[in-house]
């Protein structure tokens, strides 16, 4: 109960930044219709852009990819949680036997995923810096890195959080109650940080 206030809070806490997303844009937007200039949505929106062209238009690519692996780290990091409820820790047979693998395996995996994504993020970060897309340089590169890097440090403490308890397993000779909630709560954690991603990039990457 204790974590999902908290996550709660943490709703709150994304809730204002949309807010000061949307009304950002719907100033400098209405700026830029009053002066006949490019709106610095416009401008920021376009570094996102990437050939092939499909469907008449260009698509975030990287950042699509990117996106699919969080979102599949949290479908491995619920059969994590199915297989702590079963109290299998860890594997039954050989690793190359995916059936058999315990919730010790699908956390890594989930794990695994998460560096990845704050990888390419880190990566993307490189891109955008170096065609002059930095944090000081508009309104809206400030809101973009302000809500993508708060996320990205959401995800590093989703990170910790899986080595933590990874870590506990192999410390402990049994695998107690308290281990099979803190599975589950830590998945709690991951969900709602794989649901935030999947509204930022709709906003940020996708709306127009």
């Amino acid at each position: 109960m204790g974590t999902l206030i908290w996550l709660a809070s943490e709703l709150m806490f994304f809730a204002a930044l949309f807010a000061a997303y949307f009304s950002l844009r719907d100033h400098t937007n209405a700026t830029a219709a009053a002066t006949g200039q490019q709106s610095m949505w416009e401008w920021g929106t376009s570094h996102f852009l990437t050939d092939p062209v499909v469907f008449g238009q260009q698509w975030p690519w990287f950042s699509m990819i990117n996106t699919t692996i969080l979102v599949l780290s949290s479908v491995t990091c619920q059969i994590g949680v199915f297989r702590a409820e079963k109290g299998r820790v860890g594997r039954t047979g050989s690793i190359a036997n995916v059936a058999a693998w315990g919730m010790r395996e699908w956390y890594l995996l989930t794990f695994v995923m998460g560096a990845i994504f704050i990888g390419g993020q880190a990566y993307e970060y490189t891109l955008l810096v170096s065609e002059g897309f930095v944090l000081s340089t508009n309104a809206y590169t400030g809101a973009f890195f302000l809500a993508t890097g708060f996320h990205g440090l959401h995800v590093l403490g989703g990170l910790i959080a899986f080595l933590v308890l990874i870590g506990r397993t192999y410390v402990a000779r049994t695998f107690t109650h308290e281990q099979r909630v803190h599975a589950i709560v830590t998945s709690y954690y991951w969900h709602f940080v794989d649901v935030v991603w999947i509204i930022l990039f709709a906003v940020i990457y996708l709306i127009r």
